[in-house]
């Protein structure tokens, strides 16, 4: 039996009466010994008996590619194969339900893109004669700077926001821009694949298994029931590992060539080029608001690029639309084809480059209208959805902005700018708040209940958020169990199908489904107790019915329980609007000699739900954070003008937020339940900590010197020439 639930309505919160108290509680990853001691299992480790190395190479230019010493690098020694197959993809999927990887290598779209393998005994010998290989591409570049071509959509309208910044007693009309990004994962994209008959396994990094097995399957042409995908451990995605990517088709391709198990690896400029980045953006906001600072207009047009045939286009206004009041409305993105590589989702899609330039450019409003930047947000929150007209199933904006505030002794701030220095440096506050859509998918879930404990099975993946910790936690709630009972695998499609990692739907999601098969379970124990199920309580291994007390492992005589739980989005998200609401709070110094900002400090307090473990979910928000200090200083994909390909490709150059730039940062929890949900109550945390984040570091340095900048990241030459 299997125990659905489709979300149509709100749910009961049960976790409150159950007795375990480990729900909700800073437990430690289960797998943290394994990762920190080396034995944990990546796509790279742990190689079949006579497994063979495999090198992508990348287009150097555009257009038709050929092959010039083929033969040649094939002689090399230690050389086995140099394939170009149709079926290899160009450019990693984005990782969807619908998503399917454009192939054929014959052509290259963008510089950098994959065009063949090659195949040798050694992984020196594969980088090699990868080196070795000489293409040349017949093509001259296609459109590679936005500017250049004519983009594709309409925004959405509502009332006539022309009429509404002509009659406001204050209106803003500005340009913000946002550069492409890289996700930037520690563990880089690597498959291992091996045949047996007709039947192909791949141990990949991947986020979305479910998907992904189908995307493989989809490239190779061959039923996906034959594809087995395993993905235990996952060093980081943000977004880059939704999706299929070249490596993993190409290493499929390969031991079926050759009757091999085969390993490639992206070294991290090939990642650089061939995974999906974060699209630059240009943003143009309109705010119109009456002489108290009521929004009468929105406008938040954004342009944003994709390769052609990509079906992605990065969300920039997603938040937008329901982050605050104002009756007349101009909403939306105009994509343009390029060919630069492509671009897909990367740590927090839309709200984290859209909720911090429209979070800029609310503190730039405040700041005409004369009032306090928090009260100036407090001011124009909606009591409804202003675009759809759908009630919030929760909204702790307010509480967010005002707990968030006191936490952080917002009140002792100057009100003008260029009120306190230090030396050479200029001291200044900023805060933004957060927004993020709180999304549920489709997840299932096995739990088996042993005489030793409870097995937890599900495709899901942990990606470094926590996922092995959050469900032991939520099945061991459930079941009365300690912790150290409860055995949770993960990321093997033989497993039932779940969520997998990505929109911050994870924890909830699959979460929700391990609930429903421990529900399951303590039906069957409700029944041999002679009890209903509301009336049990399992707590130590022990089932507790009024006065009657037994050992679980008493009531299973020996054999096993299985439950199975499935649950989908329902109604739920078409009769309310779901979102998870922050706000974040950053002092920082500007030296007036270099430019230079140095955060010092920042805050961040957010409602999400049930926080369903304490630990991982500060820490989720500390990494979201540190992206929105990386994003309002440091990152910066730079593409060149004349061809597209991607001048700063690896770590030296490519500037990430580091130790040294991340001052201590204090998280705050409110103590929310959703009961529209599901019987968690939890919501995503994991994207949220990102959304504004950089936003407050950019209105604290307007704070602290006076200078905006609008080009971000904030770099020391552009404050510079602000002050100067």
């Amino acid at each position: 039996m299997t125990l659905d639930l489709k979300v149509d309505g709100q749910s009961e919160d049960r976790a409150e009466t159950y007795a375990q108290g480990i729900l909700g509680t800073p437990e430690d990853r289960p797998d943290g010994h394994a990762k920190v001691s080396g034995a944990a299992t990546y796509a790279a480790d742990d190689l079949p008996e006579g497994c063979v190395f495999g090198m992508l190479v990348r287009a150097p230019g555009h257009g038709g590619v050929t092959v010039l010493n083929e033969d040649e690098v094939r002689g090399t020694a230690g050389v086995l194969a140099v394939i170009r197959d149709p079926r290899m993809i160009r450019n990693a999927a984005q990782g969807t339900a619908n998503a399917a990887p454009v192939q054929g290598v014959d052509q290259a779209d963008y510089i950098g893109q994959p065009v063949a393998l090659v195949v040798a005994e050694t992984a020196e010998a594969a980088q090699h004669a990868a080196q070795s290989l000489r293409l040349r591409t017949d093509g001259e570049a296609g459109p590679v700077n936005p500017d250049d071509v004519e983009a594709e959509g309409e925004p959405d309208t509502m009332g006539d926001l022309d009429a509404a910044m002509a009659d406001a007693a204050h209106a803003l009309d500005v340009v913000y821009t946002t550069p492409s990004m890289t996700s930037a994962p520690m563990e880089p994209h690597a498959a291992v694949a091996w045949w047996e008959g007709d039947r192909l396994t791949v141990r990949s990094a991947l986020q979305m298994l479910k998907y992904n097995r189908n995307e493989l399957a989809d490239s190779l042409g061959i039923d996906p029931e034959h594809v087995r995908l395993l993905a235990p451990f996952v060093g980081g995605g943000f977004g880059s590992k939704l999706g299929i990517s070249a490596d993993a088709v190409a290493a499929a391709i390969a031991a079926q060539e050759l009757g091999r198990p085969v390993r490639v690896v992206q070294h991290r400029r090939q990642v650089f080029e061939t995974v999906t980045r974060r699209s630059e953006t240009r943003q143009r906001i309109r705010l119109a608001a009456d002489d108290r600072g009521r929004l009468t207009g929105i406008g938040h047009e954004s342009l944003v690029s994709n390769l052609p045939d990509e079906a992605f286009s990065e969300p920039v206004s997603q938040a937008t639309y329901f982050a605050y009041a104002g009756a007349h409305r101009v909403i939306g993105e105009r994509l343009a084809r390029l060919n630069r590589p492509a671009s897909g989702s990367v740590r927090a899609p839309g709200e984290a480059v859209g909720v911090t330039t429209f979070e800029c450019a609310m503190d730039e409003l405040a700041s005409e209208v004369g009032i306090d930047p928090v009260e100036l947000r407090l001011r124009n929150i909606p009591d409804k959805d202003p675009h759809s007209g759908l009630p919030f199933s929760s909204h702790t904006l307010a509480r967010s902005l005002n707990e968030g505030a006191a936490r952080f002794g917002w009140a002792d701030r100057p009100s003008s700018p260029r009120a306190r220095r230090e030396g050479e440096w200029w001291i200044g506050t900023g805060m933004a708040a957060a927004f993020r859509v709180n999304m549920m998918l489709e997840a299932e879930a096995r739990i088996t209940l042993t005489p030793d404990g409870a097995v937890v099975e599900t495709d899901m993946t942990d990606i470094g958020t926590g996922t092995y910790a959050i469900l032991t936690q939520i099945a061991g709630e459930a079941l009365g169990l300690p912790v150290d009972r409860v055995d949770v695998r993960l990321g093997d499609t033989t497993y039932p199908p779940g969520s997998g990692s990505g929109g911050s739907f994870g924890a909830a999601t699959t979460g929700n489904a391990v609930w429903l098969a421990a529900q399951e379970i303590r039906q069957a124990i409700a029944q041999r107790m002679n009890c209903a199920e509301s009336d049990l309580t399992l707590k130590d291994g022990t089932a507790i019915c009024g006065n009657t007390s037994r050992a679980v492992v008493e009531l299973l005589d020996g054999a096993s329980l299985e439950g199975h739980g499935h649950v989908t989005g329902g109604k739920a998200f078409q009769d309310v609007r779901q979102s998870t609401f922050g706000a974040h709070f950053a002092e920082v110094a500007v030296s007036d000699v270099t430019g230079e900002v140095r955060v010092r400090r920042m805050h961040g307090t957010f409602g999400a739900g049930r926080i369903l473990n304490e630990k991982t979910a500060r820490s989720q928000c500390h990494g979201g954070m540190t992206w929105g200090i990386g994003m309002a200083l440091t990152e910066n994909m730079v593409h060149d003008r004349r061809d597209g390909h991607i001048v700063n490709r690896d770590f030296a150059e490519y500037h990430m937020a580091v130790n040294a730039d991340v001052p201590p940062l204090d998280v705050h929890f409110l103590d929310e339940r959703d009961p529209w949900a599901g019987p968690l109550q939890a919501k995503g945390i994991g994207e949220l900590g990102i959304c504004g984040a950089g936003a407050a570091v950019i209105n604290a340095i307007h704070h602290a010197c006076g200078v905006r900048v609008r080009d971000l990241p904030a770099t020391p030459d552009r404050v510079l020439a602000g002050l100067e």
